[in-house]
């Protein structure tokens, strides 16, 4: 994912998360607003309850990918994506297709 594809200041996750648009599953919470850019912009979010850095840094990566390869990025919205405990007992292909699901939720 390229870095003017990421969301990081803290007023602008804080106003996406203030808006209450939202798509959730066992895995994930998606929220969601529509912006002036041009292109996508995406946040992921995970607690420290999820394990020590190397597993909350695994977890990024393997949603990053995820993202990368499914999201359509010329759509102008912003999205948080935060990651529940669930994520932890699945797969990364159970995890992909829940994602994929909730992300056609949201379009």
């Amino acid at each position: 994912m390229k870095k003017k594809y990421s969301l990081k200041r803290n007023e602008d996750i804080a106003r996406i998360v203030h808006d209450h648009k939202f798509a959730k599953n066992d895995s994930y919470v998606m929220y969601y607003s529509f912006n002036q850019q041009e292109h996508t912009r995406v946040c992921i979010s995970v607690s420290k309850k999820l394990g020590n850095a190397v597993v909350r840094n695994k977890i990024k990566r393997q949603v990053r990918e995820m993202v990368k390869d499914m999201f359509d990025f010329s759509l102008a919205v912003d999205i948080v994506i935060i990651i529940r405990k669930e994520f932890i007992n699945r797969t990364f292909q159970k995890n992909n297709e829940e994602l994929h699901y909730i992300y056609k939720k949201l379009i």
